[in-house]
């Protein structure tokens, strides 16, 4: 089979379309034929060897979707020819609610598997899900990671409620189009914060209800402008370094502030009595368990939420894709087909 592989750390040049061996699926294990996948920032991290090396060579890929081909011995849960998606995390299952799990992410830091960016995949069969029927194969694989993170988020974490405002920064990534559809479905009020004019007009058009274009705007005052000095129920945090203080002071008196990532940089500069005399939340959130996104491929299935597609490319122009992803240029997910 082919797939999309480096050799050594660097830019988009790196990556190469070639033969690799076929996998074979082990006893608990399903190979799936990928009929699409995506590119998410981890694959730009993995790329450049920081802020972690992953092992060389390594083909990325936290996202698929595709038909079952192979099945280990032990396999009862899917069977050849089964529709499927793949949760990128191990431990897939363990307790419902996923809490005080430590995440391998597929394609990422999970050394003992190959990602998705290739023609076949070899998973632990725990890790599929049924691809929902509604979606054709690019749309299914634009949505697991982003889409079992944000509900997470929202939804487990932030305990999301109707009338809730939700303020969303990056809100025309991966995340932040998730975020947004979820904070509709139950009904609150969503403040899309993004880069530009064309980005805000995509988040206007899958249900925020306010946005602010964070190039030509004060963010805060923008916010203020439309809360008043009350601030916000929950703030939808993953860039990090460049905005976690301004999320604090945003939050309301009891709000949430929810972070999944730190895009931005790992350093957030906090001003802590906005945390102790508003009695802030700040939270942590990572991906959640297959049972999480069950729970959100239910929302999808039922309509609620829809996949946001920027593009869609040959696998094996997949570093074309990360610098797309890289430069901020998407709207939504890059989808690579091979």
């Amino acid at each position: 089979m082919k797939a999309l592989v480096f050799e050594k750390y660097g830019g988009p040049e790196v990556l190469e379309w070639k033969d690799v061996p076929d996998p074979e699926p082990g006893p608990n294990d399903a190979v799936v034929e990928v009929k699409a996948s995506a590119v998410n920032y981890n694959d730009i991290w993995g790329r450049r060897g920081a802020p972690q090396e992953v092992p060389l060579p390594h083909i990325s890929g936290s996202d698929a979707a595709g038909i079952v081909t192979q099945i280990g011995d032990a396999v009862t849960d899917v069977k050849i020819g089964d529709e499927v998606v793949v949760h990128c995390g191990r431990p897939a299952r363990g307790n419902k609610e996923g809490e005080g799990q430590q995440y391998n992410i597929w394609g990422y830091d999970w050394p003992a598997l190959d990602g998705a960016h290739g023609e076949y995949v070899c998973v632990p069969s725990e890790n599929l899900a049924p691809k929902p029927t509604n979606l054709d194969f690019e749309g299914a694989a634009s949505l697991p990671l982003v889409l079992v993170t944000a509900w997470r988020k929202l939804v487990h974490k932030a305990r999301i409620k109707p009338g809730d405002t939700v303020l969303v920064w990056g809100a025309a990534g991966g995340l932040g189009v998730m975020a947004i559809q979820i904070a509709k479905m139950f009904r609150a009020d969503v403040i899309a914060v993004a880069s530009s004019d064309e980005k805000l007009e995509l988040c206007k058009q899958i249900g925020a209800d306010h946005v602010i274009n964070r190039n030509t705007q004060d963010v805060r005052k923008e916010v203020r402008n439309i809360v008043g000095r009350r601030g916000v129920d929950i703030v939808f945090e993953h860039p990090g370094q460049a905005t976690m203080g301004l999320s604090v002071q945003m939050a309301s008196w009891n709000g949430i502030v929810v972070t999944s990532g730190a895009t931005s940089g790992y350093e957030g500069q906090i001003d802590l009595r906005h945390i102790f005399f508003r009695e802030v939340e700040l939270v942590g959130s990572t991906l959640g368990t297959v049972f999480h996104l069950q729970e959100s491929l239910d929302a999808v299935q039922a309509g609620y939420i829809k996949p946001v597609i920027h593009s869609v490319l040959p696998t094996k122009d997949g570093g074309e894709g990360q610098r797309i992803v890289e430069d901020d240029e998407a709207v939504g997910k890059v989808v690579l087909v091979p």
